[in-house]
């Protein structure tokens, strides 16, 4: 493997450049129209452009992305996060392209890719789920699936993830009304409607764990990410440890993780998803079968570059690391800086960035792909940046975030800035007591 193309945009498309970069390898950055004076297009060795501006005659066309990487004589395609990064048909068409995908293999993919069917993996490996169908249903047998299950209930879909294509019923008309609009939204979101039906846990919280692993049937984790702040179901803020589970939990977690990572086959960086109950019950809910936003957290606590090691992966070497390696030190928290404004319904807010200024110091990490000047597109999501901090202690944590945050200036469009600072001045937050429905009702009420 020489020279990677990335099948991406922003901010995770330089992450993987300067991973490249490290280890000696060329990097080739794609872009639309949209994007010709990107960063990401300015820092590759080489860019193509591959399309228009909307992603699916860009960033989700499939056969403009494999041309451009024959066309510059790259060998590898690294999909980053979102787009095509879970899309098992675009991974088999690489490697029968010739071409190295770096991630898991697209059998891994296809298994955990269907919720549905990722969920019954997960009892075979002896992991808790959340009660619900064991399999996708049609709108015929919801009423009598939810039914058994006791309202409320979760409508969600089963082939994708970040929030797209869940609708709550407390009712049976809810239900009939949700499966209708869940159906669409996840046709659009993932190109399939199918769905399934689980129990509805009240104000849960949201903790994930790292896997990595390779081709010679290594599979380790590297602890868990907290993300419980969330946004109609989109996370805002991220912080690692958790501060509400207990030391038996996180390794029960972990190894749960683990035994769906090994069960699945898996290869590469992924995420095992859980949602924790007060008790610190937790349940599967499914798994992420690529990089996540939030990977830098992990990073800042353990010292392990999780893009390089999806590299080695994906040339056949075995992790540079074993799990005797993996300790991880202090408290990270990630705040996510989106183009949007708190104030006005998170509505959108693209637009010229008039002026900026970056956060530094000891214990600060910002990813971003934005500079003076920059315009950010109408096009695609609205996050601009990720700033993460470290600390020895999740006080200290706090105190460098609020600091951090009042350094960031970005002028000329709204952003979640003000929002983070009024969520680390919450005393509910500053103690751990939240959960996933917690800023909705709590700190935006």
């Amino acid at each position: 493997m020489h020279k990677v193309l990335i099948a991406n945009r922003g901010e995770v498309a330089l992450r993987v450049v300067r991973a490249c970069r490290e280890l000696g390898l060329q990097a080739v950055a794609v872009y639309s129209s949209a994007d010709e004076t990107a960063l990401h297009v300015r820092d590759a060795d080489e860019a193509v452009c591959v399309g228009k501006p909307p992603a699916r005659d860009s960033y989700l066309n499939a056969g403009a992305l494999i041309e451009a990487a024959h066309r510059t004589g790259a060998d590898a395609v690294h999909p980053g996060y979102g787009f095509l990064s879970e899309n098992a048909g675009f991974a088999r068409r690489c490697q029968d392209e010739g071409l190295t995908w770096v991630g898991p293999s697209p059998e891994a993919i296809t298994a955990m890719g269907d919720k549905a069917a990722a969920r019954e993996l997960a009892r075979q490996a002896g992991v808790p789920v959340v009660p619900g169908t064991a399999g996708t249903i049609g709108p015929s047998q919801a009423p009598g699936a939810a039914a058994g299950l006791g309202y409320p209930v979760m409508i969600k879909a089963a082939g994708g993830g970040g929030g797209k294509g869940i609708r709550v019923a407390r009712d049976e008309a809810q239900l009939r009304a949700g499966i209708a609009d869940a159906a669409r939204e996840a046709q659009a979101a993932f190109g399939n409607p199918a769905l399934y039906i689980e129990k509805l846990i009240e104000h849960p919280r949201h903790v994930e764990i790292q896997v990595l692993g390779d081709a010679h049937g290594n599979v380790i984790h590297l602890h868990e990410r907290e993300c419980s702040v969330q946004r109609r179901r989109q996370k805002l803020l991220e912080e690692s440890p958790s501060p509400a589970i207990g030391r038996r939990t996180r390794e029960d977690m972990a190894a749960a993780a683990v035994r769906i990572a090994k069960a699945a086959g898996y290869t590469s960086a992924g995420t095992v998803e859980f949602i924790v109950d007060d008790e610190e019950n937790f349940y599967f809910i499914e798994m992420n079968t690529r990089i996540q936003v939030e990977h830098p957290l992990t990073e800042m606590v353990t010292g392990i570059d999780l893009v390089k090691e999806q590299l080695h992966a994906a040339a056949g070497e075995p992790l540079t690391i074993t799990q005797a390696d993996v300790v991880p030190r202090g408290w990270a928290m990630e705040f996510r800086i989106n183009a949007e404004d708190p104030d006005a319904d998170f509505r959108p807010s693209p637009g010229k960035i008039t002026g900026l200024e970056f956060p530094g110091g000891p214990g600060v990490r910002l990813d971003t792909a934005i500079y003076a000047g920059y315009s950010i597109p109408p096009f695609y999501d609205s996050l601009v940046a990720k700033l993460v901090v470290w600390g020895r202690d999740r006080q200290e944590a706090i105190a460098r975030g609020r600091r951090a945050l009042r350094e960031f200036t970005i002028g000329g469009i709204a952003t979640t800035i003000p929002l983070h600072l009024r969520l680390l001045a919450d005393a509910g937050f500053q103690r751990g007591e939240y959960h996933t429905q917690y800023l909705d009702g709590v700190v935006l009420a």
